[in-house]
């Protein structure tokens, strides 16, 4: 103990007052640990979401012994665990229920163990801001890595992106442009591998932002799988964790207000995910940090998207790593980051980001010769989404940002699929298209259903774009003139609930407006019509997340998780004695 600078508070489990140090330190030392030579060293988890369920966060498993070596070499003891992985492809509904899970099984993990410091290892989607929520909630120290992108397929010569050359060439099946043997030839390409998607979707959008947060490497999210730079700075993470612990450095200290809007401000010139909004928004909302819709807004009159990945550009992440990746765009980014941001290693940005240079510019652009111009993502508000709406202007038609057409409503997703390729659809180019009860109480969850495919029959004459609304969510791979996570939902009974086929729906993305012309009187008559989709869910999971689940202006976290002042931020150390 002498020989420890601080008190820990794992110590509180190894030095108890009476029987339980010595039955503590025993179950390590039947789990192979020699307790023989402990003296108080640092214990430091490392959360892991690998698992055979989620193929992007395969890799995982090899950077825990990385992360490992880094821990032993410092002085500190590893202790890994598994915490629920959140497989976008194969989790249903969507991933998306399950975030707000994760977040509580590592909070949970890390208050009940005798942990003094967290590495957190993810890659999927909700794995990304689920890991971080959680550990924000314990205030430990902690370091956020990542797995990197999956390897590029090709085909016919072309390199394919994940998801967005998917949506692409399933509109060409639903054409009759390609056959079914070229679609299932595609699929084996896109699958390339451990890895999370290689254009800017959520994982890609999300791992760039702890980044900028200061609660990952710089220039790690980017590289591939299997970067030996990758494993060099997964060790170094493990070293650096100790240090982190015994300086009592924790993400409260590092995720501050500048950080938040440095993150905003690269999330906005990567072209990044509109799911980034809402997990961006939770994880703020557990520090009593406000960012919608005002901060989003702010910076996103400021920030074009300067980087040319798909589903904005044309490239895929291994050339954006190359380019520089992110600490190449903090650098072209210049005066709109905060320098003086804290990041994990105790250096600013400033101290970190000195001799980094932009190696392409024609993949990281200057903020005058933008892919897209500003806004890359904007928060609608308006009497169809009072309390705020998502579009992409980056990845929309221009012509399309400003628009009044005709309302065509689907119910929910069953009843979409089965009536979106029917000719006799009343629609043209003009709809509207509207999904309604696909919210986070709805489904429940939010799932990724938002770009509502165009119509065949429009898709055959050329159409390729529509102004499309939805209260659900959708991929960041995806693209088009895309309203998402209308809130209030339509399951909780507002106006997106009450709209009707044929009123006429107004987009003014310049003035972030979004309306529907209809009387007041209708509107009355409407609501006394209508009537509260009848829940399925009576007991479990879902149940909770029912009950519990904030709107999308919230960032869909659940109520008890949220702490309603900085006064309940408060992290409640269990008792530690006999189990």
């Amino acid at each position: 103990m002498d020989q420890m600078k601080k008190k820990l508070r794992s110590h509180k489990w190894f030095y108890g007052q009476n029987e339980t140090g010595l039955l503590h330190r025993g179950a390590l030392r039947s789990a192979g640990f020699n307790m023989d030579d402990y003296n108080g060293q640092p214990i430091i988890g490392i959360a892991n979401t690998w698992g055979e369920l989620n193929n992007c966060n395969m890799s995982l498993r090899f950077i825990a012994e990385k992360v490992k070596t880094g821990i032993r070499e410092a002085g500190g003891i590893p202790l890994e665990f598994p915490v629920i992985t959140l497989g976008e492809e194969l989790m249903k509904p969507t991933a998306g229920l399950y975030r707000n899970l994760l977040s509580m099984d590592v909070e949970e993990n890390l208050r009940s163990y005798p942990i003094d410091g967290v590495v957190l290892l993810g890659n999927c989607d909700k794995t990304v801001p689920g890991l971080l929520m959680g550990a924000v909630s314990a205030n430990l120290p902690t370091i956020q890595l990542n797995a990197g992108p999956k390897k590029v397929g090709t085909y016919k010569g072309k390199r394919l992106g994940s998801g967005t050359d998917l949506w692409k060439y399933w509109d060409e099946l639903r054409v009759g442009n390609i056959s079914n043997s070229e679609w299932e030839e595609i699929g084996k390409e896109l699958s390339c591998g451990f890895g999370s998607c290689n254009t800017m979707g959520t994982s890609s959008t999300m791992n760039g932002i702890l980044e900028a947060l200061g609660i990952m490497p710089l220039g790690l999210s980017t590289l591939p799988v299997d970067s030996e730079k990758r494993f060099s700075l997964s060790t170094e993470a493990g070293k650096r964790i100790v240090s982190m612990v015994q300086e009592d450095l924790k993400p409260a200290d590092i995720l501050t207000p500048q950080a938040f809007k440095n993150a905003i401000t690269v999330c906005m010139a990567l072209g990044g995910s509109t799911n980034a909004v809402l997990h961006l928004t939770a994880i703020a909302g557990r520090l009593n940090i406000h960012l919608y819709p005002d901060v989003f807004n702010k910076v996103g009159r400021q920030i074009p998207c300067i980087v040319d990945v798909q589903p904005t550009g044309k490239k895929l992440i291994d050339e954006f790593d190359q380019a520089g990746g992110i600490p190449a765009v903090l650098v072209q980014l210049g005066n709109l980051i905060d320098l003086d941001a804290k990041t994990f290693t105790g250096k600013t940005f400033g101290e970190l980001l000195t001799g980094i240079q932009v190696i392409d510019e024609n993949i990281i652009k200057r903020i005058d010769a933008p892919v897209a111009v500003a806004p890359t993502l904007a928060i609608l508000s308006g009497n169809l989404a009072p309390n705020g709406a998502v579009i992409k202007p980056a990845a929309a038609s221009k012509d399309l940002l400003k628009h009044t057409g005709p309302a065509y409503i689907f119910e929910n997703y069953e009843d979409m699929l089965t009536r979106i390729d029917d000719e006799a659809l009343p629609v043209d180019e003009s709809t509207v298209l509207v999904l309604r009860n696909a919210g986070p109480k709805a489904v429940p969850g939010m799932p990724e259903w938002g770009m509502i495919p165009i119509p065949k029959k429009l898709q055959q004459k050329g159409i390729k774009d529509m102004v499309r609304i939805s209260d659900a969510r959708m991929s960041g791979t995806s693209f088009g003139t895309v309203i998402l996570h209308v809130a209030p939902e339509a399951a909780l009974g507002g106006l997106f609930a009450l709209i009707k086929n044929g009123d006429q729906i107004t987009l003014d993305t310049p003035n972030r407006k979004i309306f529907v012309n209809i009387s007041d009187e209708e509107l009355e008559k409407r609501k006394s019509d209508w009537k509260a989709p009848v829940q399925i869910h009576k007991r479990g999971y879902p149940k909770l997340y029912i009950r519990e689940v904030l709107q999308a202006d919230q960032g869909c976290d659940l109520e008890f998780l949220k702490p309603d002042s900085i006064d309940d931020f408060q992290f409640i150390e269990p008792v530690v004695g006999r189990s």
